[in-house]
């Protein structure tokens, strides 16, 4: 009998709904053995958001600045496990506050040690960067990654950030005003990433968990962007300064995260696209390097 743990936070139950349909075949079999940890905070973030929670909790994210969590239970921390499958959401182009913390904490000291890891992440649609900080995190939990699936929403970036940030505000997940495509990763791949669930079935019954990412990618388990590699690598740049900022000034905080958001919006729509399009002008002469980064990100080296 194989151990295996699901490990996740949930706002709007989309992640969570990820996380069990990817764990499906794993709860089917007779031989796997799963539990599930749901992260909670001793002082949860609101869901639906409102916009000064929202914005404010831009410093701590991006710096990944941990909070306090509630227990792992007795269970859990007594059980050795052959695989742990990490479900995360990324805020701010970083992992989120909850599984940052998590990934701080003893209790994820004690069970990622000497453990092979599977990082599943839902997006909006950047997550490498965010990817990159977790691979960090593991190693500092001497985990070993074996293997990365994300879902994202495949809609437009600009559109994206429409439906998403209603979706967030509101609570509700439904096409704003009657026309926009619903956000978030969509129910069909939700549904079919049960796929996913039983390679890694298949790879943890062989005792082959080294080539597990190979074949995760050859059923579209990621696919990458070069365009938003780009952004994303630029946008931490540019919000490493922005967090630091705001994390020091202390009564004048909520200002200065007005003024952020002010900055983010015109981000958003002025500079990505302008982004966008020097991207595709410069991309015959990057063509090799390009390549390069998408197998890499591909990858979990």
């Amino acid at each position: 009998m194989k151990n295996v743990l699901v490990v996740y936070y949930s706002q709007s139950g989309q992640l969570e709904s990820i996380a069990r349909n990817i764990a499906k075949p794993l709860l089917n079999s007779d031989e796997i053995n799963v539990l599930f940890h749901e992260i909670q905070l001793e002082k949860p973030f609101p869901f639906p958001w409102n916009n000064d929670a929202f914005f404010g909790a831009f410093p701590e994210s991006f710096l990944q600045i941990p909070t306090a969590l509630k227990p792992v239970s007795e269970e859990i921390m007594n059980t050795k496990f052959d695989l742990i499958l990490l479900n995360y959401q990324v805020w701010y182009l970083t992992p989120s506050i909850p599984t940052n913390s998590f990934l701080k904490s003893p209790e994820a000291k004690q069970l990622l040690n000497n453990t092979p890891v599977v990082t599943i992440n839902g997006s909006r649609n950047m997550w490498v960067m965010a990817q990159e900080k977790v691979k960090a995190l593991l190693k500092q939990n001497n985990a070993s990654l074996k293997g990365n699936i994300a879902l994202v929403d495949r809609v437009g970036n600009l559109i994206s950030v429409i439906t998403i940030v209603e979706w967030m505000f509101s609570g509700v997940k439904k096409k704003y005003l009657g026309i926009f495509p619903l956000p978030g990763v969509s129910d069909k791949d939700i549904n079919e990433s049960t796929k996913f669930g039983e390679v890694i079935l298949s790879s943890l019954q062989e005792n082959d968990l080294d080539h597990l990412q190979q074949k995760l990618v050859d059923i579209d388990a990621v696919k990458v962007s070069s365009y938003l590699v780009t952004v994303d690598r630029t946008a931490n740049k540019i919000f490493a300064k922005w967090s630091n900022l705001i994390i020091n000034k202390g009564e004048s905080r909520k200002t200065w995260t007005k003024v952020f958001k002010v900055y983010l919006l015109l981000a958003i729509w002025l500079i990505s696209p302008i982004v966008y399009i020097l991207h595709l002008l410069t991309y015959p002469l990057k063509v090799q390097k390009i390549r390069k980064e998408l197998a890499y990100y591909k990858g979990v080296n």
